[in-house]
């Protein structure tokens, strides 16, 4: 068994979508005066490798916190554009951006999540459109060109009440 990191470091001044504020990492304790080292963290949910819950742009939509485990776990397979999708797999689109095209698909064809390497971003209309549908999507996956064809797909978001995203530690298991 092979577990491949698809998550990218969060750390003070790290990349962050244009015009949200900068992600901190702050040492407010230390082993020297307290006993022990802590750090505060200040980011938004959507910051670094993350997970989208549907009330990320639908009015009344879903928070992390109505879906199941499940939904951020599963089969998982690289897309390769003009290949049909199956349902029972998530997708990670490693090699282009979702385009008008992709979007219509993944609708069309349902997969269980929808991924998105770090090279690309979402278009903002194509990510409305899938999250008004329900699709669970992760943005900024790290290592992606290090992932077979098939593996099973781990990006489990912190337990946020009211959550419309959240980083998550992503990670593929491949056999």
């Amino acid at each position: 068994m092979k577990i491949i990191d698809l998550s990218l470091p969060i750390y003070t001044g790290m990349p962050v979508y244009s015009g949200d504020p900068e992600a901190k990492i702050t040492l407010i304790q230390n082993l020297a005066e307290n006993g022990w080292n802590m750090r505060r963290l200040e980011m938004n949910g959507h910051d670094g490798t993350h997970v989208n819950a549907q009330s990320h742009a639908v009015e009344d939509g879903k928070s992390l916190d109505d879906y199941p485990l499940e939904r951020f776990a599963g089969k998982a397979r690289i897309y390769k554009r003009g290949t049909p999708m199956d349902s029972s797999y998530g997708y990670v689109f490693r090699d282009h951006n979702i385009e008008q095209a992709d979007s219509d698909a993944i609708r069309k064809e349902k997969p269980r999540f929808v991924a998105l390497a770090a090279e690309f971003e979402f278009h903002t209309e194509v990510e409305r459109e899938l999250l008004k549908e329900d699709f669970v999507l992760f943005e900024r996956l790290a290592n992606t060109k290090e992932l077979p064809d098939e593996f099973h797909f781990y990006g489990m978001p912190l337990r946020i009440r009211d959550g419309d995203g959240s980083p998550v530690r992503a990670f593929a298991v491949v056999e």
